[in-house]
């Protein structure tokens, strides 16, 4: 048994139970609206698993921020100091300002936590849309949903062309919405939800200029990896994409309205709507 199967099986029970409910109030088991709606509520059943999460994850990001004048400072006051006593100051007191501001040691671990999820539930979408059966998600399930269509198009096929101009439609519609609202997201509330980068002294023109542009690169990047791969999947986990990205979307722009991050020019911008309130 792989380390991924319990998270498998216990994702499976979601959307068999999903579905479940939906043939429950009379929806038709095996169309595909009523395989969109289990992929959706599937979406919003591990996004409220992991909230926890990326509640933690939104805390250490705001709690960082606050340290970061502090340990700047920090940073000039030892630049040129490298002794070892130095050095064990430098140390002490950098543990010092993170446990007075909040910053955990562990500020990755909330993103390490969501990855097996998101890696089991790519196996589990990938595998029912073969007609692969996964725990409570049975061979008769598994038949349903990969038979199931959307707009003509098959929820188990995959690949851009092969299957005349409505597949392409359906398939590069589908990719181009999750990429669309994958590039939203990062160009415009991640980005400004960021805290500039501030390089230190001495710092070489060229490395500002090269993270500049790989920081302005991530939403194509995001973007085009999203249209690539949307190529390669079924058109389930297509489905599972856009849903998950509208998520994300939701989630970044509420962080970026309500609890923007300080220094940010989101935070900036907050601070002008409350000065002209």
């Amino acid at each position: 048994m792989s380390l991924l199967e319990p998270i498998s099986h216990a994702l499976a029970a979601i959307l068999a139970g999903a579905h479940s409910a939906l043939t429950s109030l009379g929806a038709d088991p095996d169309t595909g609206p009523t395989w969109v709606a289990c992929l959706t509520l599937l979406v919003v059943a591990v996004r409220l698993c992991l909230l926890p999460a990326a509640v933690h994850a939104l805390r250490l990001t705001r709690a960082s921020a606050r340290a970061r004048p502090a340990v700047r400072d920090l940073a000039a006051r030892y630049r040129h100091r490298t002794d070892p006593d130095s050095v064990r100051a430098h140390l002490t007191e950098r543990r010092r300002l993170n446990a007075e501001h909040g910053v955990s040691r562990l500020g990755c671990l909330p993103l390490l936590l969501q990855l097996p999820v998101w890696i089991a539930l790519y196996q589990l979408v990938s595998h029912a849309a073969l007609g692969v059966p996964t725990g409570p998600l049975d061979a008769p399930l598994v038949t349903s949903l990969a038979a199931a269509t959307v707009a003509g198009v098959p929820l188990a096929a995959s690949g851009y062309l092969g299957a005349g101009p409505g597949h392409l439609a359906v398939v590069a519609g589908l990719a181009g919405v999750a990429a669309l609202l994958s590039f939203v997201t990062q160009r415009v509330f991640v980005a400004q939800n960021a805290v500039p980068w501030e390089p230190q002294d001495g710092t070489r023109p060229e490395l500002v200029e090269a993270l500049s542009t790989t920081q302005q690169l991530l939403p194509l990047v995001s973007a085009g990896g999203l249209l690539l791969a949307g190529g390669l999947v079924p058109v389930a986990l297509l489905v599972y994409w856009v849903c998950s990205q509208a998520w994300t979307l939701a989630w970044s722009a509420t962080v970026w309205r309500w609890w923007p991050t300080p220094g940010s020019p989101a935070a900036a911008r907050a601070a002008g709507r409350a000065a002209a309130a």
